[in-house]
């Protein structure tokens, strides 16, 4: 009876069931694909998506004003990628202040909150460039501006907590667009970001390259870089026979000989930027005796012989462009270098850039972001390495700032991370990051959310050539 029973009811549920299943009212339509819903936002269109497993991945391109002030004035087309996680999790807004890498890819701040990523190619950076290329406006406003049309777009679908985020020039311009559009963001990562707050006062440079390191280190490099300027005309016959290989020429800095000055003084300095103090092992001991191709090989695995050629600079004019208008630009002095062997000294950004392009530099515009980031930054927390020219100039936060926060890593070159930070800061940022992303830690000790991919998540210190934030 009791087996009876129970097959009945069996029998009575699959019946109801394929009742409801022939009865039921057709299924509401399906969420539109992300793929959809970003096509649908006006201006946009796919370039390409490539697969990455958990995510979908998108190179975008957005129609954008040349001038966000007079918008009628014409338009370019920004590249832009989205790293499309979930639309239940929170966003990462990332820029390197330069182009945008076409790969998947995962910045520190959404591994922690296993978040979405959009990325976003700055203005002026080709493909990113208007044409003809007005540059008057090529500023950090006009960029910020960029960044807040392209959140307003992307906000309906991604609705959670956002965050900015940036390395070097993208940890400035995550900076920039904090100051000009305050509400946009839950929260502010920026890495290893310069603060070039008055252009001709650069003696925390010189104070840093006196103390970098170790003087056992700091000895072999100067060594390194005064060898250079002595055989300065062995050395340049051989960069003269590898310009002519390649084809390289040099109008815009002048001549090959300037360029040959400027790769060797920039040395140094590109060594901390991306070097780590253990490296000191690999730099010739004793300069003097030193064969030429030891010198040469030393100093060409900086930023490379063949960075000051046109070739070379062609990329990065709107970088040099912006440091010579508004971001401002270091300049160091040479104690352990005769003044007879140095014939130009540290050049100005303006040797950098094409004589046709005019420049007129605006010394407010850093000051105003100075100021306004020292009394009124909101849930920011800037990282800078130790050891990494860079943050000799760096972003502070005063009376006036909230929830914000600056941090160095110990030994940390250009990569710093908030992963390289001591214990007690390390886990304060994360907690921070996490607090604002409006997601909590799934352990005691605030850790990232997401497992590390050594694919996706990049951790080499972002290489642009040196002397390059």
């Amino acid at each position: 009876m009791v087996r009876k029973t129970l097959r009945w009811l069996v029998a009575l549920a699959l019946l109801t069931g394929a009742l409801a299943t022939a009865t039921a009212p057709a299924a509401t339509a399906a969420e539109p694909d992300i793929e959809e819903r970003l096509l649908s936002i006006p201006g946009m269109s796919l370039i390409e998506e490539k697969p990455y497993p958990g995510y979908r991945f998108f190179v975008l391109s957005y129609t954008q004003p040349v001038d966000h002030r007079n918008p009628a004035a014409g338009t370019f087309q920004q590249r832009l990628t989205v790293l499309h996680r979930d639309v239940s999790r929170p966003t990462v807004f990332y820029t390197s202040g330069y182009e945008v890498s076409t790969n998947p890819s995962r910045r520190e701040p959404t591994q922690i909150v296993d978040g979405n990523q959009i990325s976003m190619e700055y203005r002026y950076f080709t493909p990113s460039r208007p044409e003809p290329a007005d540059w008057t406006k090529l500023d950090i406003w006009q960029a910020a501006t960029d960044q807040h049309r392209i959140f307003k777009a992307l906000k309906p679908i991604y609705d959670r907590k956002w965050l900015s985020t940036g390395v070097s020039k993208g940890g400035m311009t995550a900076t920039y667009y904090e100051r000009f559009h305050p509400r946009d963001m839950d929260g502010v990562v920026a890495y290893v970001a310069p603060n070039d707050v008055v252009e001709h006062e650069d003696s925390a440079y010189d104070r840093f390259f006196a103390k970098v390191g170790t003087k056992e280190c700091r000895d072999r490099l100067n060594a390194v870089q005064r060898e250079a300027l002595v055989r300065r005309e062995p050395l340049k016959k051989r960069f003269a026979a590898l310009a002519a290989e390649r084809g390289y020429t040099f109008a815009t800095i002048g001549s090959l000989d300037k360029a040959y000055e400027t790769v060797v003084l920039d040395w140094v300095w590109g060594f901390w930027q991306y070097s780590l103090l253990k490296d000191c092992d690999t730099i010739p001991a004793d300069a003097a005796h030193a064969t030429d191709e030891a010198i040469w090989a030393a100093v060409d695995s900086g930023g490379g012989f063949d960075f000051y050629t046109d070739q070379g600079l062609e990329p990065y004019t709107p970088y040099y462009y912006q440091a010579g208008t508004q971001l401002g630009s270091p300049t160091i002095g040479f104690p352990h270098i005769e003044r007879g062997l140095i014939r130009y000294g540290y050049l100005p950004p303006r040797d950098f850039v094409p004589r046709e392009i005019p420049m007129r530099f605006q010394p407010w515009a850093m000051r105003d972001v100075d100021n306004w980031i020292r009394h009124h930054a909101r849930h920011m927390v800037f990282v800078y390495g130790q050891n990494d020219p860079w943050g000799a100039e760096r972003f502070r936060v005063d009376k006036g700032a909230r929830d914000s926060y600056v941090f160095a890593a110990p030994g940390a070159n250009h990569g710093a991370l908030v992963s390289g930070l001591v214990a007690k800061e390390r886990e304060l940022a994360t907690a921070r990051i996490l607090n604002w992303a409006g997601v909590a830690s799934t352990t005691a000790e605030p850790k990232p959310l997401a497992k590390f991919d050594a694919k996706l998540d990049v951790r080499d210190p972002e290489r642009e050539p040196t002397l390059r934030p």
